[in-house]
């Protein structure tokens, strides 16, 4: 029994005297700089059979990214400049449904501008039309 008592005593002892152990900041920045001061093991270089020798220009290829698209493609202003010249009569059909026929005399950022013979020229705002289409292609249809 008296081996029981004393394991009873001591075992107080080592729960009271445990300790948390941590490493200081400078050791740990000294092993750091040890494991980087050491020198790497020389790879082994792979046989010439085994392994085929990359084309010298393949470490210069970088992946081709797809351009992103312009924001505009300026086909409105080609086809506005084309009537314009053609001077061809053009039919704007507006939200409301009403028909507004005659030739482009000239456009902008938010406008037209169609002569009408008979009529008074009118400005038109293009976010009012509906759709254009050419008076030649009414009647095909």
């Amino acid at each position: 029994m008296p081996t029981e008592t004393r394991r009873a005593a001591a075992e107080p002892d080592v729960i009271a005297n445990r300790k948390l152990i941590r490493p200081s900041l400078s050791e740990i920045r000294e092993q750091i700089a040890k494991t980087k001061i050491a020198p790497a093991p020389a790879p082994i270089p792979p046989t010439p059979a085994a392994v085929p020798a990359p084309p010298p220009s393949a470490a210069f290829i970088k992946p081709v990214r797809k351009p992103i698209p312009p924001e505009q493609t300026n086909a409105e202003n080609f086809y506005y400049l084309k009537q314009m010249q053609t001077r061809i009569p053009i039919v704007a059909v507006l939200l409301d449904g009403e028909h507004i026929e005659g030739v482009l005399e000239w456009y902008d950022r938010h406008c037209l501008k169609i002569n009408r013979t008979g009529q008074p020229n009118v400005l038109v705002y293009k976010s009012q039309i509906k759709y254009l289409y050419k008076t030649e292609e009414a009647g095909k249809s």
